[in-house]
């Protein structure tokens, strides 16, 4: 009798849970036995090394700062937290040994999943990115492409004999540019994968099928096959056809004509089934009844709150975002709080939201008694993410800190390159400061340093006294109107 899975971690000693096929959240659905057993498993390389050396935070006082702090990081309070100081070479292994005496497809499958999910962990994704890679780290990918290689191989045999689990995860390998050729995209071999998978009624498979029909992506375009996958894929209550059902008739798209009363009702099953992968009909319901339609969508400002907020607990950053405003300034009926404000704001920046992110800016400068201190340092830091992930607003906010040295060394010559950008990007003040800046006296850049404490000492005084007042929606608080925000 072939040893269970659950044997096979106890055997590797690795407190981590059994693994499941999730090359990404498109992978919803759990795997299911074929029709028939079948061995496909062949001799294997070698054991590979497949371990990731854990990265930890140092003391932010010791060394020279780069990246802003996560804000509440309880990272080390999560059981197994050592987990990532443990190799999969073993675990990997015994997979093997027990995938060459099983003829259970859907152990195999989950073996190539697994040795698919270690790869795509052995680099990190800055290291991609070397051009000039070292001996060791070529090493390291010529391993991780043995593994997809062994991997593929497999699901191939699986999929050729009609599992369709496989024929899914395979087909999202190839779209996602794994076990491609250079590592490119490859809807030709992906896209015929998730029509075989679809018409067994895989609904992750119909609504990639769906996308591939709507963009004509390893296909031509058609909007009637869209349509018809995308509601193959809404029967077996797939949250994300649901919602591009309900925005094509909202918007009298894919050949619809402009139905709100049937978009809305999409939009509603959507959001019953919301995921992490598809919170959006969540947040699209929130703004509509933030607006309301006449006749189909009345105005609800608690509702649309109550649903921001449920879209951002699975960690749809727009939604956190939007509620880090709305604690902020006291919108949609919510109270001004700046706790609450700030974890949004967190929530939506550690997805890399640019707003986001300088939004944190803001509240840094001016800080917020009992909740998070000033710090000019994480302002320079969180502006310089933001500024890097293409905001105008925070790339002239950066090159204005840089001027002035907030929370960074002064740089006048530095700070041009930063006002160039935001210049680019449309930022009116960046073009002045251009125009003039460079003429300006250290008298000038000292006047404006003491107008900026002012700012920053009244924005939070103010603060606090509409926090007290629980009035918000009727003031500006000081960030507003600041000379650099």
């Amino acid at each position: 009798m072939a040893t269970t899975n659950a044997q096979i971690y106890q055997q590797s000693q690795m407190p981590i849970p059994m693994p499941t096929p999730s090359l990404n959240p498109n992978i919803n659905s759990a795997p299911t036995p074929g029709p028939n057993a079948m061995s496909v498993y062949e001799d294997c390389q070698s054991p590979l090394d497949t371990s990731v050396s854990g990265m930890y935070p140092g003391d932010r006082g010791s060394r020279v700062v780069s990246q802003p702090a996560p804000l509440l990081d309880q990272s080390h309070l999560r059981p197994g937290n050592q987990a990532n100081l443990l190799s999969h070479d073993r675990t990997i292994e015994l997979y093997r040994e027990n995938a060459k005496k099983t003829n259970d497809p859907e152990l195999i499958f989950e073996f190539s999943a697994f040795m698919i999910d270690a790869a795509k962990a052995m680099i990190p994704p800055e290291q991609e990115k070397d051009t000039n890679p070292s001996p060791a780290l070529i090493k390291q990918m010529e391993k991780r492409e043995e593994i997809i290689k062994e991997a593929t191989s497999l699901l191939k045999r699986l999929a050729d004999r009609g599992f369709p689990d496989a024929q899914y995860f395979l087909a999202d390998c190839y779209a996602n540019g794994i076990g491609t050729a250079r590592g490119k995209q490859d809807f030709d071999r992906a896209f015929p994968l998730f029509i075989l998978a679809a018409k067994h009624g895989h609904p992750d498979a119909c609504y990639r099928a769906g996308t591939c029909c709507e963009h004509g992506w390893g296909c031509r375009r058609d909007s009637a096959k869209a349509v018809s996958f995308y509601k193959k894929a809404a029967v077996g209550l797939h949250p994300g056809a649901m919602y591009r059902l309900g925005t094509a008739e909202l918007n009298g798209a894919l050949g619809f004509p402009r139905r709100p009363k049937e978009g809305v009702k999409w939009l509603k099953r959507s959001a019953e089934h919301a995921t992490e992968e598809f919170p959006h009909a969540l947040h699209e319901l929130a703004l509509l009844h933030e607006r309301g339609i006449e006749n189909v969508v009345f105005v609800d400002n608690d509702y649309a709150a109550e649903l921001l907020a449920q879209s951002a607990e699975l960690g749809y950053a727009p939604s956190a975002f939007k509620l880090g405003e709305c604690y902020e300034y006291g919108k949609m009926g919510c109270p001004v709080d700046p706790a609450l404000s700030i974890h949004y704001y967190n929530i939506s920046a550690q997805q890399d939201h640019k707003d986001a992110c300088f939004a944190l800016t803001a509240w840094y400068l001016v800080g917020s008694p009992g909740v998070l201190p000033q710090s000019d340092t994480e302002a320079y830091l969180w502006a310089k993410k933001a500024a890097e992930l293409g905001l105008a607003k925070a790339q002239y906010a950066v090159g204005y800190f840089t001027e002035t040295g907030i929370g960074i060394e002064a740089n006048p010559q530095a700070a041009l390159t930063w006002y160039k950008q935001a210049a680019e990007g449309g930022d009116k003040r960046a073009a002045k400061r251009l125009a003039t800046g460079s003429r300006s006296s250290a008298l000038d850049r000292r006047l404006e340093m003491e107008a900026l404490k002012e700012e920053k000492r009244l924005g939070a005084a103010n603060l606090a006294q509409r926090s007290g007042s629980g009035s918000g929606a009727s003031g500006k608080d000081g960030k507003d109107g600041c000379l650099i925000m």
